[in-house]
Parts: structure tokens; C-alpha cells; sequence
């Protein structure tokens, strides 16, 4: 639904303007009154995280639904609000709307509706009470599959009755199989995307994800011992038995801890000497030095070994490690530092880390004077990438193994540096792309991983830095920074902000089209020159918006690609009807957006057409847009097709079509798009199949829409469908699938198939000499 705009009422009498200023001074005290604070309502901090959000609406669910509230009539609208605070903060594009503009940034009609009581007891998030199964959401899923460890993961929906029924199974699999591979869970209730990425379409789907390899999908049976035996299959870990032959080069040899049995039945006197039942060696025990396990179970073993691990190297100014890490050696050597990592994390981030990667630790406290100058205040974890001081990025995910190691192997191949005063790009002699954060928010640690892929993209042609807004407030307040993440490019004195989805490919289109803009930008003097003032037969399509408006902030993504798909049949423009506000009330704008067409008629300059389609996605505009353009085509009848296309002295590309078919519909204003490129070369034209039901059988027409190009190439025309053939006089037009660098062709139905329209797609060889290529 549109953003609304009120309407100044025509000539009120004064009195009538005393009532008017009662009566908006009483909504607006009850406005204030009603309306709270997301956070507050939920009773949560903003720095809240996606599953902290999620357990205190739970929480608040179960108590203040009207179900369990029969008698008190505004539970209701209570429970509405807390329902509406909670769909809003648990999506991060959302959340970031209204940490920037309030309830007024997003669209009325989001909310309303909320489920049974029963649904929130029993259906509301499975696995978020549970210890062992660790919930994935979007933010963090990529960096867990990716971190060198296995993981089985199960895809669930809170509705799936299967998915109850696996969950004390699935409790059962991850206590059996902790320590030995990560056991996860994704509710695609509430990440519906991502679930839709990875190609789940059916729950409970249950997966083995292992880096670099395609996941492993579970087909058996959904016991415990099935499923443990299914996730066996992929631990490589190997234990070594060991005798007199090479018991000794074993325990010398290189690795962190390498696990080991012995048969003292036939290796008597090799036990005798160790005089040890179960033994465990530290480092490469020089001395041979072995240190007595008390248990023999599995959790406890593993707990003394660790503890006996030697700690990282401490790194110093003077460190072989860190003294690379400041100094250029691009490419050599990257080092990943912690000032406070437990002995158990840092020693296993030796051996999961590539070699490249050399891991240590700084203390700030005795090296204050190296923390204070990089702005590192308390503990964490940074990558030094090898390019100097300044070339580092900070870890601000969960301090977790497998988060960590995602980090870390990201960002070693990335271009992404964490910025301070002394390295922020003010002068902007080149490309910037700065990402405004604060490390508690969840959006912000989603959007991190999606920084990294698109600077890995656009390596060379623009820099990417992140900064910490929790620790540089002014320099944030300088740029206006009201809500998090805010991500802004700075390109010399140009400054844009970007208001897409927190995706790599939804940075990159931005920055495609900043490169080269789709949309025209209009003020009123443009707009009176360009718009009023179009040639005869230029159309344009104008968006009327407003920044806070929410409706306005989804669609601006959309009128871009939507664009960049015209491009060189209608122009496109946008109006910021805040900075414009008694221009767009002189052209009779009442709402955002206000999507108009402006025909290529200029005797009727001011002549539009408004959108009043529900679908604002750039595919329903284009096809709304695209149906203005005057018609090239001609309608065929039995007669013309025979005598004009059959029998004719031109080439002809001719749509067979059915007026009830829904893609026949969705192709029309394609076909037109079509027409308008060859005209001059090939005539176009369209025959009804439901009115010429047989022309359409005999030219072998058995699906709409079918296309088909009929060129000439002499006195004497033979049907064949052969593409080599010299006499060849009619070609069915048949998809040729390719890589395409253009990924913003026209979609098209063709026999049941989907395929594009674009100049690369089709090469329809009509003599030996001959190609067509126009299609």
C-alpha cells in the first residue's frame, strides 16, 4: 500500500480551524500514546540478537495471547503490537528501516495477523531451548558450513508434523555425536530465503554440508543409529596402531594431536616400557613425556588433552609473525591474532587455517601502545592481511570455532579493511565503499560476509572499509548515521547511500548502476524539460517517492532493474517528492510511490497513466510499461499469413498465440519489444489460434506461444526445419542456452520452456553463407 500524504482541507472558516487543531492535537497525543517502542514492547535492548528477539516474543506469546485472555477485550490489539514489533525485528531489512525512520518507514499493511496460541507453545522455533543443536540463521550459516567442519543440518518448517516427530531424535544425534561433527538446525519459517537458496522444498530435508564438496542429502530411515552411522561415514580422522616399528616416528611426527592405539598382547614389552594403560603425548614430546588420562570417557579425555596443548606464540613489534603482518608483504603472509582465545580454540585454528595463515596473540596489556593505535579497546580478533598497519579487519561474528574460521578464511581473500580516523577515506581520491555498523547488530554481522564477496568482485575498481560506529561516534555523526548497517559509497564528491537487500549481488547491481544509471534523477526544471517537454515518441516512466516512505524503499531496487530491463524503448525517472515536496503537490501527487507513464503523445503533455498494479517487482512494471509502446505488429489472417508470409518477398517472424493463455499475455508486450528491433529487416506478426484454429494446426503449431521466423531466400519455398539445408524456408525459433553476460533479458514462454530474447541467444544458419543473427 501506498504512503499516504494528508490533504489540506479547501477554504476553513476559523472556527472550522480551531476544531481542525483540537481535533490533530488529540490524535497526536493519542498517537504518542499508543505507540511504543519495538524494543520495548519485547522488552529487549536494540542491541539485541535475531534469537534473543525471537525467545522474549516467545515468551510474551504464551502470556499475553488472546486465547489465554478470553475475558479482556484489548488483548487483541495488545498482542497485534507485540505480533507487528516482532515481524519487524526479526527481518533485518525491516529493522533496519525502523532504527532509521520509525513505524513510518514501513508499509502499513505489514502485520495484522498472528497465530493460535497452541502454534507459539508447541510449533515456535524447535530447537531454540536447545544446547547441543545449534540454530543457523542466514547471518551465520554460510561462515558454519564453510569453516573446514562437518556439519549435518536439518531444514525444518514449525507447521511440518515430520518434523516434530524427528526432533527428540535429532536432540538424541546431536548429544551422540558432540565433539565429533557440528549438529544444526534452520527454521525456514524465518529464513524462508535461505532455505529457498539451497534448494529445500520439502521437511524435514537433512543435509551434510563439508567444505568445498556438494551437500550430502539423508534419504534413510530417521533413527538415531541410522543417522549416526550416515554422519560416520564422513569422519576422516584416522587412529593409528602403533608397535615397535613406528611408535616412536608416530609420536614425533608433525600435527596437533594425533590419536593412537596400542595391543599390548603382541606389543608387551613396548607397554612394559611406557608402563601406561592409555596415554596421550603433548607437542612433539621431545622428552617424551607422557601425562596419565584418570578417565576413560570420550568428553573428559578430550578436555585433559586440550588442556595440555602448549599456548599460542605471543606476538610482540619485534614477533617474525606480526612484524610481516605490519610491514608490506602482500600475498606472503596473513596473521590472525586474539589477545584472550582459550588454549583449546587457538590451537585448533592452527591446523584449520590454511598454511598461509600464521596464528598468534597480542597482549594489550603489556603492547598497550600498538592496541590504542589501532583503536582495539578490548579483546577480539583480527586478520592482518599483509599490506601494513592499516590492512586488517576485526572478527565481530560469535567466538566459536567454526564461526571463526569462516572469518578468517574469508577474509584473507577479501578487500575489506577496518577503518579509523586516521585511515577514513575524507579525501576520496578514488572509490569508496564505507559500511556504517555496530557489532551487536545482527544486520550488521549478516552483511559482513556479503561485503567480503563483493569486494572480492570488484577488486581493483572500488576499496571497501567498515567502521565501528560504537567506537567512532563523532565521525559517524559527521555522516548522519541514524541506523545500522548503513552502507554509503563515496566516489570524489559524489555521495550515495544504499538502500537494497544486505546481499553481495544486490551491492553489485547498485554499484553497476551508479557506473552507468538506468534512472534518470529529476527536479522540477528536468522534469518541465524532459518529461513535459519529451520529442514526439519518447514515453517515460516516473517514480514519485519519498526516502522514509517504506513502499518507496522496497520499490527503488525494483524501478532500477526494472530500467536497466527498458533500456532503449522507455525512459526512466525518479522524483524525491521530500526535497520536492510543492512541486509534487502542484502535480497532484497524494501518496508514495507514484508510479506514472507519460505517453509519447505531446500534444498531451501533461497526459499520464498511473500504476495501479498490486505487484511492484521490476518484472510486472516492465510488462505494464512495456504495453504502451505503439503496436508493430501486425494481426495475420488465413489469407495474409498465406500470401504475405508463405508466399511473400519478405522475412517474417510470426507469433502463434491463444488469447486465454497466461504466458501468450506475459510475451505480448515482449514480442512488441521484438518487432520494434528488427523492423526494417523482418516484419512481425501475430496469429490468433483460437480464431484460425486451422492455420495454426497446419503450420504444426501445438503450444502457445510459439514463435517461429520464416525467412526468404528465393522464388521457390520448400517447409523444412533442417537449419543447413540451402533451400531452408521456415525455422521454428528454438532455444540456444548459453552463458549470457546480459542477466537482464527478456523472459519469454516457448513450447512450455522458458528462454531469452536477446542477441546472443539465437543463430539460425539459413544458407551456407548466410546467418541470421537478429534474434
Amino acid at each position: 500500500m501506498p504512503c499516504r500524504v494528508p490533504v489540506r482541507p479547501a477554504g476553513p472558516t476559523r472556527f472550522g480551524l480551531l476544531l481542525l487543531g483540537l481535533l490533530l492535537v488529540c490524535m497526536c497525543v493519542c498517537a504518542r500514546a499508543e505507540s511504543r517502542d519495538y524494543y520495548e514492547l519485547l522488552g529487549v535492548n536494540r542491541e539485541a540478537t535475531s534469537r534473543e528477539i525471537r525467545r522474549a516474543f516467545k515468551k510474551l506469546a504464551l502470556t499475553m495471547h488472546p486465547d489465554k485472555n478470553p475475558g479482556d477485550p484489548s488483548a487483541h490489539d495488545r498482542f497485534l503490537q507485540v505480533s507487528r514489533a516482532y515481524e519487524v525485528l526479526k527481518d533485518e531489512d525491516l529493522r533496519k528501516k525502523y532504527d532509521k525512520y520509525g513505524e513510518k518507514g514501513l508499509d502499513e499493511q505489514q502485520g495484522g495477523r498472528y497465530e493460535s496460541w497452541s502454534y507459539y507453545r508447541y510449533d515456535f522455533g524447535i530447537y531454540d531451548d536447545d544446547l547441543e543443536v545449534i540454530t543457523l540463521d542466514r547471518g551465520d550459516f554460510e561462515a558454519a558450513v564453510n569453516s573446514g567442519e562437518i556439519w549435518f543440518i536439518n531444514f525444518y518448517f514449525p507447521r511440518c508434523s515430520h518434523c516434530h516427530q524427528l526432533a527428540p531424535t535429532w536432540r538424541e544425534v546431536a548429544k551422540e555425536m558432540e565433539g565429533v561433527i557440528r549438529i544444526g538446525a534452520v527454521n525456514c519459517g524465518d529464513n524462508n530465503r535461505l532455505c529457498r537458496s539451497k534448494g529445500i522444498t520439502s521437511y524435514p530435508s537433512l543435509y551434510i554440508y563439508r567444505t568445498g564438496q556438494k551437500p550430502e542429502k539423508y534419504h534413510g530411515e530417521r533413527s538415531k543409529e541410522n543417522l549416526v552411522q550416515f554422519s560416520m561415514q564422513f569422519i576422516t580422522t584416522t587412529v593409528t596402531e602403533l608397535w615397535q616399528g613406528n611408535v616412536f616416528s608416530e609420536i614425533e611426527g608433525e600435527g596437533l594431536v594425533k590419536v593412537g592405539w596400542m595391543d599390548c598382547t603382541t606389543q608387551e614389552q613396548l607397554c612394559e616400557s611406557f608402563q601406561v594403560s592409555v596415554l596421550s603425548f603433548a607437542g612433539r614430546a621431545e622428552h617424551s613425556l607422557g601425562h596419565w588420562l584418570q578417565t576413560l570417557d570420550r568428553k573428559e579425555i578430550y578436555s585433559q588433552v586440550i588442556d595440555h596443548l602448549p599456548d599460542l606464540e605471543l606476538l610482540t613489534n619485534d614477533s617474525t609473525c606480526l612484524s610481516a603482518c605490519l610491514t608490506v608483504q602482500a600475498g606472503r603472509v596473513h596473521c590472525l591474532t586474539h589477545s584472550c582465545l582459550s588454549t583449546c580454540l587457538s590451537d585448533c585454528l592452527s591446523v584449520c587455517l590454511p598454511v598461509c595463515v600464521q596464528v598468534g596473540r597480542v597482549d594489550c596489556l603489556s603492547d598497550a601502545e600498538l592496541c590504542r593505535s589501532l583503536y582495539i579497546h578490548k579483546s577480539c580478533l583480527a586478520v592482518f592481511k599483509g599490506l601494513g598497519i592499516h590492512d586488517f579487519e576485526i572478527h565481530h561474528g560469535k567466538d566459536v570455532l567454526y564461526n571463526i574460521v569462516g572469518f578468517a578464511k574469508e577474509s584473507v581473500n577479501a578487500h575489506v579493511t577496518t577503518l579509523r580516523p586516521d585511515n577514513f577515506p575524507s579525501d576520496r581520491k578514488e572509490p569508496w565503499l564505507v559500511d556504517f555498523f555496530a557489532p551487536w547488530c545482527p544486520p550488521c554481522q549478516a552483511l559482513l560476509p556479503e561485503l567480503r564477496k563483493a569486494s572480492i568482485q570488484l577488486a581493483g575498481q572500488m576499496k571497501f572499509g567498515t567502521l565501528d560506529c560504537t567506537i567512532h561516534h563523532d565521525l559517524c555523526s559527521m555522516y548522519n548515521i541514524q541506523a545500522y548497517p548503513t552502507t554509503v559509497i563515496f566516489n570524489r564528491s559524489s555521495v550515495h547511500e544504499y538502500e537494497g537487500h544486505h546481499s553481495a549481488d544486490g551491492i553489485l547491481e547498485f554499484i553497476q548502476d551508479l557506473v552507468s544509471p538506468s534512472v534518470v534523477v529529476l527536479d522540477p526544471d528536468s522534469f518541465r524539460d524532459k518529461v513535459k517537454g519529451r520529442a514526439e515518441g519518447q514515453i517515460w516512466a516516473v517514480d514519485f517517492y519519498a526516502p522514509w516512505c517504506g513502499p518507496c524503499q522496497a520499490l527503488m531496487p525494483e524501478w532500477r532493474r526494472m530500467a536497466r530491463l527498458i533500456s532503449g524503448q522507455i525512459l526512466v525517472g525518479s522524483v524525491d517528492c521530500q526535497r520536492f515536496q510543492p512541486f509534487c503537490q502542484s502535480q497532484g501527487v497524494r501518496s508514495y510511490p507514484e508510479i506514472r507513464l507519460y505517453p509519447h503523445n505531446t500534444r498531451q503533455p501533461d497526459r499520464y497513466m498511473s500504476y495501479n498494479g498490486w505487484h511492484r517487482d521490476a518484472q510486472s512494471l516492465k510488462l505494464w510499461v512495456l504495453s504502451s509502446l505503439p503496436r508493430v505488429s501486425v494481426d495475420l489472417t488465413p489469407e495474409s499469413y498465406r500470401s504475405l508470409v508463405l508466399s511473400g518477398r519478405e522475412h517474417w517472424v510470426v507469433d502463434f498465440y491463444a488469447p486465454w493463455c497466461g504466458p501468450c499475455q506475459h510475451f505480448a508486450p515482449e514480442f512488441e519489444v521484438l518487432a520494434r528491433m528488427v523492423k526494417g529487416e523482418v516484419r512481425a506478426g501475430k496469429v490468433d489460434c483460437q480464431a484460425h484454429y486451422q492455420t495454426c494446426q497446419s503450420a504444426g503449431v501445438t503450444a502457445y506461444p510459439t514463435v517461429r521466423f520464416y525467412p526468404y531466400i528465393g522464388t521457390t519455398k520448400v517447409r523444412t526445419h533442417t537449419r543447413t539445408h540451402e533451400t531452408l524456408t521456415e525455422t521454428q525459433v528454438t532455444p540456444t542456452f548459453m552463458e549470457k553476460k546480459n542477466k537482464s533479458s527478456a523472459s519469454v514462454y516457448f513450447d512450455l520452456q522458458i528462454f531469452s530474447l536477446t542477441r546472443e541467444v539465437f543463430s539460425v544458419t539459413v544458407t551456407p553463407d548466410q546467418t541470421w543473427r537478429k534474434l
